[in-house]
């Protein structure tokens, strides 16, 4: 009975196949064109008619050839068209192009975001994993605002004209001074809140753009810090930094400011140059990382009594490997973006070397943590990898492929030697390596285009006539201004945290108390579990998981709780 059964289905359904098939072909032959009838011989033919787009006569352009013809440059008189009209379409569309190029790669930028969270979620602890993803999570929204606020007036609002977008007009004002007789820029004056006098298309897409590279920045000491970081100082360091610190060292650099007028005004090369951010995005988070970390002071349980360092693995490896790839990703909206022009065909170059200073700091962490320790180590893979995408954003546009790997694979054993060196010579607690991966490996950066740029790309850069020349090649001033750069934002930077934490420290404390940090800062400070349904088993010391009991509060460790414990 069952075969029968099965019989009459599969005949039902070779029918309704059958005639569905048959319907499609008749609708098919029901649409096609009729076929063109043939004149008569003792007919004259007719007059050929004029050529037109395809898509006016309703016939489909499965090549592109015939979409987007002269009849779409829009003119008064189509018959006699003028040539200002002409170059006005032309000049609207190159100027179409690079903005759109623009949002569409501080879009990847935007969602390197993710990719933050995930890595500094996964190397830290299950017991903070929802306070650690919350401020990945808050950070933008606040960053953003504050970059709103002031931050993008006090960065861009002297730049002048930024040709690719179509001139930004209305950033004309930079707050000077003079010294030995040069004007050195500082901060900007236009652009406040993106008020009127800056509604210009121009200059929100500039806005979007820088924006989401501020927030990268204020991310970074999200992972440094972490795992004992209160909620409230948090929240002020978001605003504080987005503000203030970033904006101003940013309008060093890229803002016209007095480091990127080094050239310009003594002779220095192209003044500092930092094409996407090694030094302005990722140095200046480290940096800041740096000394959030100093002043909060390390995790319970990091150091025992003699001071050597204990390790604390992270919870979710997967999880920081999965977000390292996500980072290197939205790094083609970083890199290539920079150019700020799609029809700058440079960007085929930074893509490409963007690409090969990741895999060369990769695979140069893994070989070194298996030379010295005998395991490659996929913590190490991940920092090397994102420590040569850090390397190589400065010099990306100035460099060849075979440096871009030297630049990435230097990276990836100096993130190595850095973050032992950070956690058993200096005594800072970075849970992420956050400062050697963005702080050191920034500085790495700069460094690096100030020795090896090849000087084929960048004429005009900062106003100085003539290509990025490196060391290497000849021009040992670019190198020099490279430095000062390098040295200005570790002191500038550094002292400005450094004081910042310690008011914030008197005010309202930047540590959470040893009870809610022992316990987990998911609930005491974020008030919800990442893990509801399972606590940590104290019996573990890498943070395994066990059924929770009937309440998923967890209670404060004893006072005499050993290293072990507090592992987790």
């Amino acid at each position: 009975m069952s075969m029968r059964r099965r019989l009459f289905v599969s005949f039902g359904i070779g029918l309704v196949l059958m005639l569905g098939v048959s319907g499609l072909r008749s609708i098919a032959r029901a649409q096609a064109p009729a076929a063109p009838v043939e004149p008569a011989a003792t007919t004259a033919p007719p007059a050929a008619p004029e050529p037109v787009a395809a898509a006016a006569v309703g016939v489909p352009d499965p090549t592109g050839d015939n979409t987007g013809t002269a009849s779409d440059v829009v003119v008064k008189d189509p018959k006699a068209p003028k040539l200002d009209e002409v170059m006005a379409t032309v000049g609207h569309s190159k100027i179409a192009i690079n903005l759109m190029w623009t949002l569409l790669t501080g879009f990847l930028v935007m969602f390197m975001q993710a990719g933050f969270a995930l890595v500094e979620t996964g190397f830290c602890r299950a017991k903070n994993a929802a306070h650690t993803m919350a401020m990945n999570f808050m950070i933008y929204p606040i960053g953003l605002l504050g970059y709103w606020i002031c931050g993008f007036a006090l960065q861009f609002g002297g730049v002048g004209t930024v040709a690719a977008l179509g001139g930004t007009a209305p950033l004309n004002s930079e707050f000077t001074i003079t010294l030995f007789g040069h004007a050195f820029g500082l901060f900007g004056t236009k652009g406040f809140f993106l008020g009127p006098d800056v509604y210009d298309v121009g200059v929100f897409a500039l806005f979007l753009f820088q924006m989401v590279f501020m927030d990268t920045t204020c991310t970074i000491p999200t992972g440094a810090m972490a795992e004992r970081w209160k909620w409230s100082s948090f929240l002020a360091y978001g605003f504080f930094i987005s503000m203030v610190v970033y904006p101003l060292y940013g309008n060093w650099v890229w803002g016209g400011g007095w480091l990127a007028q080094l050239g310009s005004n003594f002779g220095l090369g192209h003044g500092h140059v930092d094409f996407a951010g090694s030094s302005v995005v990722h140095m200046v988070g480290g940096v800041a990382a740096l000394a959030g970390a100093m002043v909060l002071g390390p995790r319970i349980g990091k150091y025992t009594k003699d001071g050597k360092a204990v390790a604390i693995p992270g919870h979710h490896l997967p999880m920081a490997l999965l977000g390292t790839f996500i980072l290197a990703f939205g790094w083609f909206g970083f890199n290539p973006g920079s150019t700020l022009a799609g029809g700058d065909l440079r960007i085929a170059v930074v893509a490409t070397n963007t690409m090969l200073a990741s895999a060369g700091g990769a695979i140069a962490a893994m070989i070194y943590m298996m030379a010295r320790y005998g395991k490659p180590d996929p913590s190490m893979m991940a920092n090397g990898m994102l420590a040569g995408l850090v390397a190589i954003t400065a010099p990306c546009a100035f460099v060849t492929a075979p440096i871009s790997v030297l630049i990435g694979v230097v990276s990836g054993v100096l993130v190595c030697w850095s973050v032992f060196f950070v956690e058993r010579t200096l005594k800072v607690d970075d849970p992420v390596g956050a400062i050697s991966v963005h702080g050191v490996n920034g500085a790495w950066g700069v460094l690096s285009l100030g020795l090896f740029a090849d000087g084929v790309y960048g004429d005009g850069w900062n106003g100085v006539p003539g290509k990025v020349t490196g060391l290497f090649y000849g021009a040992p001033k670019q190198f020099l201004a490279e430095c000062i750069g390098t040295v200005t934002c570790v002191v500038f930077v550094f002292a400005s945290m450094w004081v910042f934490f310690k008011l914030v420290d008197v005010i309202i404390g930047n540590r959470v108390s040893a009870e809610v940090e022992l316990a987990g800062l998911d609930l005491p400070e974020v008030g919800a579990l990442a893990y509801p349904e399972f606590v940590l088993s104290p019996g573990n010391s890498v943070g395994a998981f066990e059924p929770s009991r009937p309440s998923p509060t967890p209670s404060p460790a004893p006072a005499g709780a050993t290293a072990r414990v507090e592992s987790f």
